[in-house]
């Protein structure tokens, strides 16, 4: 095993690799249980990957978890890793179903919101009532939306998925995942305002 790592290093100073090729020589080496490779890999993707997680599921202690559960997979799964696309690619799509499959879990334990009272309660003001950045007005808004809501938002207009793609992995009609998409960016504006307002 040691005799691979030193080698994936090699590979990466010696050669320039660009980052396709060396996240392929690491998962490479990971998939055959070098475990300092895919902690190269925990490094170099698990922030981007909690960034995703934290907008779809609203909350940062579950996003941490879900980063967990879904290196965890990855780590499994890399054996099966074709290298037909980038390993950020695979991880990001990963890692959004790792907190879809968690979303649709806790369905039975939440209200499923599909009229409009149900979006509107869950827009309530942020307890902080502080003035932050755009940005973080804007994630923090996000987190207000009720989570199915919040899904479809992440999902197709910062995540760039379809419809039709969005609705089969919820469980919706396409028609739904619209409804819910409009409904999410009136709550956001609206949310966005009283923020400005206040200031």
């Amino acid at each position: 095993m040691l005799n691979v790592a030193v080698h994936t290093h090699a590979f990466t100073a010696d050669t320039a690799a660009s980052p396709r090729e060396e996240d392929h020589a690491l998962v490479r080496a990971a998939g055959g249980g070098d475990v300092r490779a895919f902690e190269q890999l925990y490094r170099k993707h698990s922030r981007r990957v909690f960034a995703v997680l934290w907008r779809l599921c609203g909350h940062e202690g579950r996003a941490e978890e879900l980063v967990q559960d879904a290196f965890v997979r990855a780590w499994q799964a890399l054996p099966g890793f074709r290298y037909e696309s980038a390993f950020s690619t695979w991880l990001h799509r990963l890692a959004v179903n790792t907190a879809l499959m968690d979303l649709r879990a806790r369905r039975g334990a939440e209200a499923l919101e599909t009229d409009d009272e149900s979006l509107d309660a869950h827009a309530t003001p942020d307890s902080a009532g502080q003035r932050t950045a755009l940005r973080l007005d804007l994630e923090r808004a996000i987190a207000t939306l009720p989570p199915r809501a919040r899904a479809v938002l992440v999902l197709y207009d910062i995540e760039g998925w379809k419809h039709e793609e969005i609705a089969a992995e919820l469980g919706m009609a396409v028609g739904s995942s619209k409804a819910q998409l409009h409904r999410a960016r009136q709550l956001l504006r609206a949310r966005l305002g009283e923020d400005h307002e206040r200031d």
